[in-house]
């Protein structure tokens, strides 16, 4: 290969992977209320119906305008991603696309179906029967989980490559893209994708009307705008806890290397440390917190197991370890605050059927969003970074697959003017929908008691 083709491509590695982590980490938020908005909307909507709550019924129909602005923006950044697949990537995409592709195929149908059923629903408010408006989201809500499913079983296939053969000379042979679709690591990753989707949603949107209530905002309104969204997170962060310690074995299994940047862990070890916190130097964990015996425990089921350690590969088939336990341990410790907080409102609500009565509870709900975020965000650094230096893993390093083309920088910059005016005219148009709420039927604004029908979120 030509010489300066090279080093085009060596230089590019950087711009190319800034542009993608950037386009990634601005599009998972946004993926994440296509995901779960719609079905908070519904259910508010539903619950409104039901008792004949206005409060309820005209908070679903504010939530449904901005889900729609939501979606517009996320559907920008979904196309930019589409893009740069293919000219950030070609490497890969020419010589796995017959494998991994199909899912981005599916998730293009996904995608359209949510478009059309995100306006029937927008525009079918007050045009079609409460039942029939209800049950046109039943696509919405469908498409959008299953469009999470197909990226993210593309993504799965990436850090553990199967459905393909390679032959002599390293081709790609016998593809079987529907194996490929359900690889060991597709369904933790999905069912994780999916519970985080409903985490951020859930306590962004709470973390809103916790702000208005920290502000004096007491009403029937703020207090049901918490607790739907806040109803949804809560009961599924201890899920999440869970599926948590599946995607850990998972990885231990089919990624050891990764398992040991995640815990900084250079030497193969029986009766391995649980490690928090400490920076990774000279092949060794400083100032950490090590809990004896906890990572055999948790991978291994057994005290004395034996964790492969960093020692195992060559260093250039390391990832950077430091990025990749540090972001581990922010996700980790963002979780546990928040099932804390799911606890403190689960019980509470059992107990009183209300929420706590102290002003730090609202202030932990208004952080609570941020935190769900960052914690999302460290879990994909922990994903992707933790399977550097492969693009696929074990097979294809992610030098490898760069464009080799010139301007790449020119990409990057222009993509983070696109969503920097992106994020300034979401913010705007959200501001505005939030001075202007819609103003509930007459006959509806008195009734219904919107705590204890928000609370049946939580109950049922």
């Amino acid at each position: 290969m030509d010489p300066i083709v090279l080093a085009d491509a060596a230089e590019n590695l950087y711009p190319a992977r800034m542009q993608m982590a950037l386009s990634l980490g601005w599009h998972i938020v946004f993926a994440c209320f296509g995901i779960a908005f719609p079905l908070i909307t519904v259910v508010s909507e539903w619950l409104g119906h039901r008792r004949g709550d206005g409060t309820l019924t005209d908070l679903a129909h504010t939530w449904a305008k901005a889900m729609g602005v939501l979606f517009a923006a996320g559907a920008v950044s979904g196309t930019l991603l589409s893009f740069e697949m293919g000219i950030l990537w070609p490497g890969l995409m020419d010589r796995f696309g017959e494998v991994f592709g199909f899912p981005f195929v599916l998730e293009g149908f996904a995608f359209f179906i949510e478009a059309i059923f995100v306006g029937v629903y927008l525009f079918g408010w007050n045009r079609l029967s409460p039942r029939a408006h209800m049950l046109s989201a039943v696509p919405m809500i469908v498409s959008g989980m299953a469009g999470a499913f197909f990226v993210v079983a593309a993504n799965a296939w990436m850090n553990n490559p199967t459905g393909f053969r390679l032959d002599a000379d390293g081709r790609v042979v016998d593809a079987q893209p529907w194996a490929a679709m359900f690889g060991p690591s597709t369904w933790p990753q999905v069912v994780h994708m999916l519970l985080a989707a409903y985490m951020v949603t859930g306590f962004t949107v709470a973390s809103v009307y916790a702000v208005g209530m920290l502000r004096g905002r007491r009403d029937r309104r703020h207090r049901a705008g918490l607790l739907v969204p806040l109803a949804f997170a809560a009961a599924l962060t201890p899920v999440q806890i869970g599926v948590g310690d599946w995607i850990a074995n998972t990885v231990a299994d089919n990624q050891p290397v990764k398992l040991a940047a995640m815990e900084a862990q250079y030497e193969t070890t029986a009766g391995a440390p649980l490690s928090l916190g400490g920076i990774y130097q000279d092949d060794e964990l400083r100032w950490a917190l090590e809990i004896p015996n906890g990572l055999s425990l948790l991978i291994h089921h057994d005290p004395d197991g034996v964790v492969p350690g960093l020692e195992e590969v060559p260093p250039d088939e390391r990832p950077p370890v430091n990025v990749v336990h540090l972001a581990y341990n922010a996700m980790v410790g963002l979780g546990s605050a928040l099932l804390l907080l799911a606890v403190v409102s689960g019980w509470t609500w059992w107990r009183r059927r209300d929420i706590p009565r102290t002003p730090w509870f609202l202030r932990a709900v208004a952080v609570s969003g941020i935190a769900a975020i960052v914690a999302m965000e460290a879990g994909w650094v922990t994903t992707e970074v933790g399977r550097q230096p492969w693009i696929v893993h074990g097979l294809l390093r992610t030098a490898d697959a760069v464009s080799p083309a010139s301007g790449l920088y020119l990409g990057l910059y222009g993509v983070v003017a696109v969503y920097a005016v992106l994020t300034v005219l979401t913010a705007i148009v959200l501001r505005r929908l939030a001075r202007s709420p819609d103003t509930p039927a007459p006959q509806e604004a008195d009734a219904g008691t919107p705590d204890r029908a928000a609370g049946e979120v939580a109950v049922r």
